[in-house]
């Protein structure tokens, strides 16, 4: 119910709302994931949970070489495959796969392969080139060939010229903030999610000229890390490519998924995912049909491609050791090097050494150099000292935020093309004291994870519940600049909480909605994912109107904020115009800060929270003293308590907490036996 006795306004001045909490409704609330989901219960369309088929993990399993057959011809069951793609819409490489028969099948490109590269070329001709086809442009059309796009797809400009400084292609930025990708043949710019929905299309194009038959929607998979702005644009990806976007999954959560671990299991899961652009680090629980997110972490900006700089850093120093000139200089051999440097982490996932020839690299006074020389795995390991520690620092944070040791680990998977590297597998036994399980491929788990929840969410199966979780907590700004957060860090979504706010001012008419993401107390150390107003409310004493507001994140972590006050029934909500506005979040440094700063900001946070508490007695003194016509109390009771007023007033101008809240008390008590 509602204090009336004490009112706790707490924002900014008369734009902003007071934290005035009447009720709170929390959808997640007394969750019970054995309880509350009858398997046989079906759909539940309130909380958007799927009932599915279990999932038969040894389908298409071969107990000889310990892998699954994913890939055999389905143009017998053309009748039973399924027309939802599960995408896995990588950085370096991108990869699709279906269900059929209750298995699941990886969708061959044109050229048989099970992956395809995330690579976009024009030509002159003005026509594009998707996968391997674009590669091969790499080097003669540098300027015209596309990847990478995962590592702006959504994001501001500022955020990403670091790695726009690397490619061999421009961009520029866009007049919204974004980015806008040059292609000079075509004399024109394209959005990020217009290239990335062409590798969607060309992955649609060959799961039709395989099937015979033409898919309709998609389920594509995202780094955990990705914020609502990442996750818009990659939905566009698929609209754009003209296919129905079913959901957007989490990556660790789909590999997860792929396992199919049986129903009747507890298990602890950790997912190692290290791609080519992104490394996500997940801890699942399974058990009762559920697929629970515990906690994630890792780093948006670290995965294979950084493997391959380094060998190609260690390639340009050993050139200019011997020959006095740069390779980085020339577009087209950067690109060359990069190429060999992929190469060659390749081999050494299984040799011991890799040779690396590029003949005529480039040309000096006329005459051509060769670039020859032999890599080994040893100095490879020397090479990603620093970069193992970056993928060590989040597996084991991932761990102590939730005091678990790795003895409590049931099943580790890996997932990524990355993970074959020996280094990284090296780490992952020893910090998580058992070997991973290995028994699909790491290039296509994901995909396969997203076909089987394309599977869940059009009923074809009814046992297994899925279940993200958030990745930095999520409130709004008040009074003070206090973060005063609705929904915590990796909480279970869907989800939704409302709260009861008030008014800061007396007569307030619109209040102004911050939305705030992250970890820290105070709105200015946070990151503001939008702001809205809500005009038209009636006059009335600071604290009375009630204002509703509520914040619901769908089940691919999309959220809507939105506002009501009760007498006047005036709405509105948070609409996200143009989406790249919003930065992505780099979360492990918010989270540290938040635990460095920890004391510091709780110190601070007190001393506003007394300021807020001794301003609210104040005004109900100053209300108190005014009624009547200021004849309320003798002039002895009036004098006491303009005295206590001012005394009070001298202690927020001097911040001395303890001195606030000893006059405090005494104005309350002096209006206490006022009006008894």
């Amino acid at each position: 119910m509602r204090d009336t006795t004490k009112q706790r306004p707490t924002t900014r001045m008369q734009d902003t709302i007071a934290t005035y909490k009447v009720a709170t409704y929390d959808k997640n609330a007394g969750y019970d994931k054995v309880a509350t989901y009858d398997k046989n219960a079906g759909y539940d369309k309130n909380a958007g949970y799927d009932k599915v088929a279990t999932y038969d993990k040894n389908a298409g399993y071969d107990n000889k070489t310990g892998t699954q057959d994913l890939t055999r011809s389905c143009l017998s069951y053309n009748a039973e495959v399924s027309a939802v793609l599960g995408v896995d819409l990588g950085t370096t490489n991108s990869a699709c796969a279906v269900r059929a028969n209750k298995e699941t099948r990886m969708v061959p490109n044109s050229l048989g392969a099970r992956t395809t590269p995330s690579m976009i070329s024009y030509t002159r001709d003005a026509t594009f080139m998707v996968g391997e086809k674009a590669r091969r442009q790499a080097v003669a059309n540098p300027e015209n060939t596309f990847y990478g796009i995962k590592h702006v797809i959504g994001r501001r400009f500022d955020d990403v010229e670091g790695f726009l400084s690397k490619v061999t292609y421009k961009a520029s930025k866009a007049p919204d903030g974004g980015v806008a990708i040059v292609c000079p043949m075509l004399d024109t710019t394209f959005l990020p999610q217009q290239l990335s929905s062409k590798v969607v299309g060309e992955l649609g194009s060959d799961y039709t000229a395989f099937f015979n038959k033409d898919p309709t929607s998609v389920v594509i998979t995202v780094p955990a890390y990705f914020d609502d702005a990442q996750r818009n644009a990659t939905k566009d990806a698929g609209r754009i490519a003209e296919l129905d976007v079913l959901r957007i999954i989490n990556e660790p959560t789909a590999a997860a998924l792929a396992y199919g671990f049986d129903k009747s299991q507890n298990a602890r899961i950790f997912v190692f995912d290290a791609g080519g652009g992104t490394f996500d680090v997940s801890l699942l629980e399974a058990g009762d049909g559920v697929f629970e997110v515990l906690k994630t972490g890792g780093d948006p900006s670290l995965g294979g491609d950084d493997i391959d700089d380094a060998i190609t850093d260690w390639l340009v120093e050993g050139f200019r050791e011997n020959h006095g000139f740069d390779l980085r200089e020339e577009s087209r051999t950067l690109q060359r090097l990069k190429e060999a440097a992929e190469k060659a982490k390749l081999e050494l996932s299984a040799s011991s050494q890799a040779k690396i020839n590029l003949p005529f690299i480039v040309t000096r006074r006329g005459k051509p150099l060769h670039l020859s020389t032999t890599l080994s795995r040893d100095t490879l390991d020397e090479l990603l000292k620093g970069l193992i520690e970056r993928f060590r620092e989040p597996t084991l944070q991932v761990l102590q935020e939730v005091s678990i040791s790795p003895q409590e680990i049931d099943h580790v998977i890996l997932a990524g093309g990355t993970t074959r590297i020996p280094a990284l597998q090296e780490l992952v036994a020893t910090e998580l004291g058992q070997e991973p399980i290995t028994g699909i491929n790491p290039d296509e788990v994901v995909a396969v994870g997203a076909a089987i929840q394309g599977e869940i969410i059009t009923g074809d199966s009814s046992d297994i519940v899925l279940i993200d979780v958030t990745s930095l907590s999520l409130g709004l700004e008040t009074l003070g600049g206090i973060h005063t957060k609705l929904i915590p860090r990796n909480t279970s979504l869907p989800t939704s909480k409302t709260e009861m706010f008030s008014t800061a001012a007396d007569n307030q008419d619109a209040v102004e909605i911050v939305v705030l993401q992250g970890e820290r107390e105070f709105a200015a150390d946070c990151k503001p994912l939008g702001t809205f107003k809500l005009s038209g409310i009636q006059p009335a004493p600071r604290g009375m109107p009630q204002i509703t507001v509520s914040f619901t994140i769908d089940v691919d972590g999309i959220l809507t904020v939105r506002a009501t006050e009760g007498s006047s029934g005036t709405t509105n909500e948070l609409e996200i115009k143009d989406s790249t506005k919003r930065s992505d979040d780099d979360i492990r440094r918010m989270i540290e800060e938040a635990n460095a700063f920890a004391d510091q900001d709780q110190e601070k946070k007190e001393l506003v929270t007394l300021k807020i508490d001794a301003e609210a007695t104040i005004y109900e003194a100053q209300a108190k003293l005014r009624e009547g016509n200021g004849e309320a109390y003798d002039e002895e009771t009036t004098n006491r308590i303009q005295d206590a007023i001012q005394a009070l007033q001298a202690a927020l101008n001097r911040s001395d907490p303890e001195t606030i809240k000893n006059c405090s008390q005494a104005l309350r008590q002096l209006i206490a036996q006022a009006s008894s």
